[in-house]
């Protein structure tokens, strides 16, 4: 690609001055697309890095890994290449091939061979990378992750969908002026997302309608957007392919097929007639505008007031439309590790910076309005009428502000386990379980039963009536299961199970060591609304019964709740009835909720509800009973640290970190 830069020798001298002001800290670019002053008096704006999977700090990142980086701008693919992208563990140079996607504005790091282990590993993409018109980076964006044991084998799944996905279908009363989107359990390999693997077709003589098809990645949103609005009273069935993959190449699980098997994704919708435009609007911030006593490591977020069933267009909230900056006379800006939009709501945006904000420094943060700021998935999108500006001030003393609530607890390598089962094993029961995640023990592979393993195929006692899908790997002790599987049940397998188990109890003891909170139902949180923080049951045990609990973020989308309990966990009842579930409200997400459980855990015994959260008990987990066929589901993980996880027809969705 030939690139045409006018008076290139005074423009990068002016360039580099103005970035010597501009630019502070680690990471890329100052604000986005920031306008600086160029030759002849003309803007020039500068890239930067928008998000990137894995994200900063990551744990448990798989061997078998691609890198992918996002830029604010469309950028010159013959800048992007291996020198410029480029990736060490920890400090030794790892070979790979370096590709950019347009549609998507993305590079992908492809490592040529497994990354190294448990070990650090730092991405770089420097200067050298430049948008179309010849513009770099402003400074080096450099982030870090470090690697599991194991390669990932665990399929990716849809999770949310606009319009939304009902069965049978077809969903009615959709907006004809809508684009479509699709949310994924997991970060996608963005080559794989084309007008060949995401699909709008309509019966004759509708004319299938044109469009873009991209994807966003950190809010993990594959789009259509169609060039003019959908034909009124109109069937429309989107397909996403099986040619779609996650960041390890591991092919979708749609809902054609049951797993193993790869399938595509397929929903139907019927549109009505347009809506009319309206001006979407700022609900609430966090901070809230002029808080004080910000915590110095605190992420910005802002709610959004949406038309009913509308989301935000991920592909306009970057480092361009959110920015974060200091207080003037030369106003520095913060560079974001990554801006993104929340996949469970879609309504709250988020910048997180890539390093410490400064103590005693007044922040203003910028949500801009208008044609170029953020938008919804309407067709034309609805925007903000202004620019939305607030201020904070960070603090040494870093207290979080009210809906804070405490830190996040690492999972380390226990964070890929959808159920662990100390040293006791695992038991399923039923035709209906799935575990869209990895499945431990340090016993024996016959303490295992009723399952089998979609990568490999091991099977672990299976009966007719006793079949369980593990949608990843299950790791135990020697000897294999039966028949014979050499990949699994060896000393390798007992090494990862017990490596995650010290995790896991390394994270039990964290939560323990959170200072204690209150007990607001009196040992029942039934029908209660809870605020992020550590909830301790004054009792030694939790119930929730007689109604579901609501987890309320309060638009902080990385908002923690800890639940503490000397003794027992129990959902549903009393006795083998009524299910109750736990629903998340204004952006509370499922890998942020934490049951510390001081004996077992009970989970709808007589079948059926919704818990969500990451449960660690000391003396195991049990998840419905015997002879019931309605599917619990745990959008979180199971792990029991001595005795046995024991499921009857049970859905895990182990939570994307």
């Amino acid at each position: 690609m030939n690139i045409f830069k006018p008076n290139s020798t005074g423009l990068s001298w002016l360039m580099a001055l103005v970035f010597s002001v501009l630019v502070a800290g680690c990471g890329g670019g100052g604000e986005g697309r920031a306008p600086i002053l160029g030759t002849g008096g003309i803007a020039v704006l500068v890239p930067t890095v928008t998000a990137v999977a894995p994200v900063n700090n990551a744990t448990g990142v798989a061997i078998n890994a691609v890198l992918v980086a996002a830029f604010s701008t469309d950028m010159a693919a013959t800048s992007i290449t291996a020198s410029t992208f480029t990736l060490a563990c920890p400090t030794t140079a790892i070979a790979g091939t370096v590709t950019y996607a347009s549609a998507s504005r993305s590079a992908t790091f492809s490592p040529n061979a497994a990354l190294p282990a448990g070990v650090t590993c730092t991405a770089t993409i420097t200067t050298g990378a430049m948008d179309t018109q010849g513009v770099p980076l402003g400074s080096n964006f450099v982030w870090s992750f470090k690697t599991a044991l194991t390669a990932d084998t665990t399929r990716p799944g849809v999770t949310s969908t606009v319009p939304a996905t009902t069965t049978p279908g077809p969903t009615t009363g959709v907006a004809s002026n809508t684009a479509i989107s699709a949310v994924f359990t997991e970060d996608i390999s963005p080559a794989t997302i084309s007008a060949t693997s995401f699909l709008v077709t309509c019966p004759a003589p509708c004319v299938a309608p044109s469009g873009s098809v991209s994807y966003v990645v950190g809010s993990r949103t594959a789009m259509f957007t169609p060039t003019a609005p959908l034909a009124a009273g109109t069937n429309y069935t989107v397909t996403i392919t099986s040619a779609v993959t996650d960041l390890a190449g591991n092919a979708l699980a749609g809902n054609q097929a049951p797993l193993p098997g790869a399938s595509n994704y397929v929903w139907t919708f019927l549109t009505s007639g347009p809506i009319a435009p309206a001006n979407i609007s700022v609900l609430s911030t966090n901070p809230a505008a002029n808080a004080s006593g910000v915590c110095t490591n605190a992420t910005i977020n802002a709610t959004f007031s949406l038309p009913s069933g509308s989301r935000l267009d991920p592909s306009t909230v970057n480092s361009t439309t959110f920015t974060v900056k200091g207080p003037p006379p030369v106003p520095i800006s913060v560079t974001a590790a990554s801006v993104v939009v929340d996949a469970a709501s879609g309504r709250i945006a988020t910048f997180t910076p890539i390093s410490a904000l400064t103590a005693g420094t007044t922040y203003t943060a910028t949500l801009k309005g208008g044609a170029s700021g953020v938008k919804d998935l309407a067709v034309p999108g609805n925007v903000l009428a202004n620019d939305f500006i607030w201020t904070f001030t960070a603090s040494g003393t870093c207290q979080p502000p009210a809906t804070g609530g405490p830190g996040p607890v690492s999972l380390g390598s226990a964070s890929s386990f959808g159920t662990f089962g100390g040293s006791a094993g695992t038991t399923n029961q039923g035709l209906l379980t799935i575990i869209n995640g990895d499945l431990g023990t340090t016993a024996v592979s016959t303490a295992v039963t009723g399952f089998h393993d979609a990568g490999p195929g091991c099977t672990y006692t299976e009966t007719p009536l006793n079949v369980g899908t593990v949608n990843g790997k299950i790791y135990t002790a020697a000897p294999p299961p039966t028949p014979a599987c050499p990949s699994e049940g060896n000393a390798t397998t007992f090494a990862i199970a017990t490596l995650a188990r010290g995790d896991a109890l390394a994270a039990y003891n964290a939560l323990v060591a959170q200072p204690g909170g209150p007990d607001p139902g009196a040992g029942n949180l039934g029908s209660l609304t809870l605020a992020p923080g550590v909830y301790t049951a004054a009792s030694g045990s939790f119930l929730i019964r007689g109604g579901n609990l609501t987890l309320d973020a309060q638009g902080n989308a990385n908002a923690v709740w800890v639940f503490q309990m000397a003794t027992t966990l129990t959902v549903g009842g009393p006795g083998a009835a009524f299910p109750q579930s736990v629903t998340l409200a204004n952006g509370a997400q499922a890998k942020n909720v934490f049951w510390q459980v001081g004996s077992a855990a009970t989970i709808n015994a007589g079948g059926g509800g919704t818990m969500v959260g990451t449960i660690i008990s000391q003396a195991g987990v049990a998840i419905s009973t015997a002879g019931n066929v309605t599917i619990v589901t745990l959008n979180g993980r199971a792990l029991s640290l001595g005795a046995s996880v024991t499921m009857v027809n049970t859905v895990i969705n182990v939570p994307a970190p």
